[in-house]
């Protein structure tokens, strides 16, 4: 079985989550995706656990790519950028907008010299907008979306004494990984058909709102018609959430399980709710074990879930069959823990191919096979300073 996206070459130029993300996938079905670095290297180098001179989040973000390193700023950079563009079929960047025109890496230019390439760019408000300068990382755009406040609940923030927070996940980003990814697979279906490239303009606040299935109920007004959010029971085996607003589970406990209606003739609606609200955890809190719990949560056909601390995700059921995490080498002779792609073809290959590289690792490798430069022109370039590598990586060059 062949990788779908084999025989493909990318470029990835972006620094620490929307656009490694969307390389790291291209390179899970099977792209050759080489990281260019300026010698600073990406900030999330410095991001958790090292080992063998590599970060958590920065192998999690960049298994199996190859990576060179390039000073932009150096003469000759971005000539050497532009030499490996004209054999590129992709390239993914999240500067500000306004970087890669100044070093002459804008689309407009790089499509003189490569017109079948697929430029995808990830910023944060867009190319040509009021904010397109504005530095974005994913918690800016959860706050200019509502996220943040949302994610503050119901209550009165000021009155309960509590202070917005940033949500845990970084949406945004990955909103902006995905749907770029999107965006490039569909421009290579029309290349396809076209034989031209494509420059994918990609803002993460768009990305993030066309996946809020709660912006509507702000754009209408209509705040009063959703439905009510699942909610977290305390149970037998711990806390376990119910999908599915309290009305429909209150309904399943009569119709299943035989709970009765606590309510007075005459109560009030709060009353009522909170009444039905206690009859329902009452029962739920006596069921004796997680055999019983489970099952009967079942027979009313209750979506349900472990609340569970992320440290205990290995040994989640699902996780552990499906091999979700797996095991990569760590440059010290041992392996690390890395979440896998998520994609299972019936007859194709998917999924990590190595460790993320060193800073500078492959520049030979890459410069050699795509270039088809000497060693001697590879030399030439580390003593300019347009190529930066490290001691430790020349090794493995």
């Amino acid at each position: 079985m062949n990788y779908p996206l084999e025989g493909l070459k990318v470029l990835d130029m972006s620094r620490v989550l929307a656009g490694p993300l969307a390389g790291r996938l291209l390179c899970d079905l099977g792209a050759d995706v080489v990281k260019i670095e300026p010698p600073a290297g990406d900030i999330t180098r410095l991001w958790g656990a090292e080992i063998g001179g590599i970060a958590g989040y920065y192998n999690q973000q960049n298994v199996g790519k190859r990576d060179i390193c390039i000073d932009l700023s150096a003469a000759g950079g971005a000539e050497l950028v532009k030499a490996l563009v004209k054999e590129a079929d992709i390239l993914v960047e999240n500067f500000r907008p306004s970087v890669m025109p100044r070093f002459g890496l804008d689309y407009a230019s790089l499509k003189l010299i490569n017109p079948r390439l697929i430029m995808l760019s990830i910023s944060g408000f867009g190319a040509n907008g009021p904010e397109s300068r504005r530095a974005a990382y994913a918690p800016i755009i959860h706050a200019e979306i509502g996220l943040v406040a949302r994610q503050s609940g119901l209550v009165d923030v000021e009155a309960a004494g509590k202070k917005y927070t940033d949500i845990a996940v970084p949406v945004a980003d990955t909103n902006a990984s995905l749907h770029g990814l999107v965006g490039l697979l569909a421009a290579l279906y029309m290349r396809e058909r076209t034989g031209l490239g494509q420059h994918i303009d990609l803002a993460m606040i768009d990305a993030s709102l066309v996946n809020d299935d709660q912006v509507q109920y702000a754009l209408e007004d209509s705040a009063a018609t959703r439905a009510m959010p699942p909610e977290i029971w305390d149970t037998v085996t711990g806390p376990v959430i119910i999908a599915g607003d309290f009305r429909f589970v209150w309904r399943q406990l009569v119709a299943h399980c035989g709970v009765l209606d606590p309510t007075p003739p005459g109560a009030s609606l709060s009353e009522k709710i909170r009444l039905r609200r206690a009859a329902a955890q009452s029962f739920i809190q006596q069921l004796p074990d997680r055999e019983t719990l489970i099952a009967t949560l079942d027979s009313m056909n209750l979506a349900w879930g472990d609340v569970r601390d992320i440290e205990d995700i290995q040994s989640q059921p699902t996780v552990k069959h499906r091999g979700t995490i797996v095991q990569v080498d760590n440059k010290e002779g041992g392996t690390r823990p890395v979440v896998q792609s998520p994609y299972r073809f019936s007859d194709a290959k998917s999924g990590i191919r190595g460790p993320a590289p060193a800073i500078g690792e492959h520049n030979t490798a890459v410069l050699k096979e795509w270039l088809g430069m000497s060693e001697i022109e590879v030399e030439e370039c580390l003593a300019s300073g347009v190529l930066f590598a490290p001691v430790q990586s020349k090794a493995c060059d």
